[in-house]
């Protein structure tokens, strides 16, 4: 079968693997879609150091399932479109003795610990599957991004009375957004970029502050009537960021946490004191977020096409993640579709 590797820092090409072969209590899916996402983009710049090279990327799948193992339960139908939930844990670890399964200790992730399935064929355990019901194999590829933007949400405790501030418009900072306004939040997006801004406006957020161009300070001040965000959620993953989040939430605020900075962030960390500021990392989704946004994208609301910046065939992987290597502001997922 074809499969997308990522040979070495900077090379990607085309190989051929042997199709798996299912075994008891594991489906066999034929992949449709996969997208890239930004581990992905780190691995292929060697800025990933979970990542050991040659590595097959992929973890945000459309996929059909199209055999069944013996000893699968109920619920499983050849035909049926998928997803994948594409985290491991150990069931042994003090994360999964705690039931958050998501931030396992010794978790494998599709793609960064292990080959990912941005190949024509994948084997999973029955329990790693999850169904879509009617949306499309092309939509389903973006159900895994949205879910760890809606885990966020759901680590930040969002209210229905609360100012909620996005930093970062990307696929998570969508999830994010639409999830803490569907909660009856005030959602204020910060991004760079004008038209995810726009796009942002549309799904769910109240105000929006492009922090090239605009004073966030002052702007923050005058949407939460001086008060701050009661939530501040950093979806990019940089020092300016992460100082933002901290300045921008209001006394006794929450910060979470889900982009990971490259570099080191220097902090006046008197203002976790005198805000009496809750900070928290969020990680991954849980299986709840997978079916919170199935049940989003069900309502018809969620504007997908919008979301799918390219589709291109494997053989036009290396040129899609070149593109977004010299423009990552401008890109919301590149599909690979098998």
């Amino acid at each position: 079968m074809k499969a997308v590797q990522i040979v070495k820092i900077s090379e990607m090409r085309v190989v051929e693997l042997d199709k798996p072969v299912v075994g008891t209590g594991e489906v066999l899916v034929r992949i449709k879609y996969v997208g890239f996402c930004g581990s992905d983009l780190n691995t292929f710049l060697g800025r990933n150091p979970m990542v050991k090279l040659p590595v097959i990327p992929g973890h945000e799948v459309g996929a059909v399932i199209e055999e069944i193992g013996n000893d699968v339960p109920a619920g499983f139908e050849v035909g049926m479109n998928v997803t994948l939930n594409p985290y491991t844990n150990c069931g042994k670890c003090a994360s999964c003795r705690n039931g958050r399964v998501n931030a396992c200790e010794h978790n494998e992730t599709l793609g960064v610990q292990r080959n990912g399935v941005m190949c024509e064929y994948a084997v999973l355990p029955w329990t790693k599957i999850i169904p879509a019901g009617a949306i499309s194999p092309r939509y389903c590829a973006l159900i895994e991004p949205m879910s760890v933007g809606f885990h966020a949400v759901s680590r930040a405790r969002v209210a229905d009375n609360e100012y909620v501030m996005v930093i970062g418009c990307g696929m998570i900072g969508v999830g994010a957004i639409v999830r803490a306004a569907l909660r009856g939040s005030t959602v204020i997006a910060v991004d760079i970029d004008d038209k995810k801004l726009e796009l942002a406006q549309r799904i769910g957020a109240s105000y929006v502050i492009n922090s090239r161009a605009e004073n966030v300070h002052q702007q923050m001040l005058e949407f939460t009537r001086g008060s701050g965000a009661d939530v501040v959620i950093e979806a990019v993953g940089s020092p300016a960021t992460y100082v933002m989040a901290v300045d921008e939430v209001g006394f006794t605020g929450r910060v979470v946490c889900i982009g990971y900075a490259k570099n080191e962030v220097t902090f006046q960390t008197k203002l976790f004191v005198q805000k009496e500021v809750d900070i928290c990392g969020s990680r991954n989704a849980l299986p709840a977020d997978f079916r919170a946004v199935i049940n989003y994208m069900e309502t018809g609301d969620c504007p997908a096409e919008e979301l799918i910046t390219r589709i291109v065939e494997p053989e036009k992987a290396l040129d899609a993640m070149m593109e977004w290597v010299a423009n990552p502001g401008k890109v919301f997922r590149i599909l690979v579709e098998l």
